[in-house]
């Protein structure tokens, strides 16, 4: 069987976890990371350290113009939308919110951090450069279709998050059909793309405990949207990463190999 297997690696918890669990899965692996417009590149830098550590083939492809159409984000116009803080580890207060009106539960809205259709856009790019490894092996390697396996591995979760849609079960499934059905690999050849998300039925707290148990390089992920020196500890990303690892009775090694105890 020749397993063919393309990875998002975004230089974060979740995203590690899921390469380092990817790479004994499949025999040829590629990270990608996308730089999409986002507000900074540390996570970019943390990717490549990742790829470079776990010794896999690595991507870093440039779709800055995206930021442009999906606008409507603090992650793509900081400048516009500020970044919240403390929306998950504070009582909300009264004060304007995106839409015109602030839910009583922070975690039951859609924060300004989500951005628009990226989860979609991200798996387009990502099976158009599988397919084409796939393509390659059956047209010009010459391997016979029912003996390739093509994959995509990716960090979503449906529990510890932070509500977007585009981080829930019943997506990925329609998402896969999609692609599937849209490929000359599945028309011609009827090799199916799978989508595979490890995590997403786990909480951050399983989450950690697998990344430790498979030695993933934890020590170099970003999870914060800002990018300090040290992760700010107020933003939904770091919330929840402090929540994972003091549930799972771990100190955070990004922490310690930053000779710090606490964001």
């Amino acid at each position: 069987m020749e397993s063919i297997g393309v990875t998002l690696l975004s230089g974060g918890l979740d995203s590690t976890t899921v390469t380092t669990y990817a790479k004994d899965r499949v025999q040829r692996l590629t990270a990608l990371t996308f730089h999409y417009g986002q507000t900074h590149s540390k996570e970019v830098q943390c990717a490549q350290e990742v790829a470079r550590l776990l010794g896999i083939h690595y991507d870093l492809v440039d779709i800055s113009a995206f930021g442009k159409v999906a606008w409507y984000s603090s992650l793509t116009s900081p400048e516009r939308f500020p970044l919240p803080k403390d929306r998950l580890s504070q009582p909300a207060v009264a004060g304007p919110h995106p839409g015109g009106r602030r839910p009583e539960n922070p975690e039951a809205s859609i924060p300004i951090t989500y951005v628009p259709l990226r989860n979609t856009f991200f798996l387009t790019i990502a099976g158009a450069f599988l397919e084409s490894l796939a393509l390659y092996a059956i047209e010009v390697q010459g391997v016979a279709p029912q003996e390739v396996g093509a994959y995509i591995f990716m960090a979503p979760n449906a529990i510890d998050y932070s509500g977007y849609p585009d981080c829930r079960p019943e997506y990925y499934e329609k998402m896969r059909d999609a692609l599937m059905h849209g490929s000359k690999l599945w028309a011609q050849y009827r090799v199916p793309i799978q989508i595979e998300t490890p995590i997403i039925h786990l909480s951050k707290a399983e989450i950690v405990k697998l990344g430790m148990e498979l030695k993933a390089p934890l020590e170099h992920t970003w999870s914060c949207y800002e990018a300090g020196d040290l992760p700010c500890g107020r933003c939904d990303s770091c919330v929840l990463r402090a929540r994972g690892f003091a549930e799972a009775g771990y100190k955070d090694p990004l922490l310690a190999r930053l000779g710090v105890t606490s964001p």
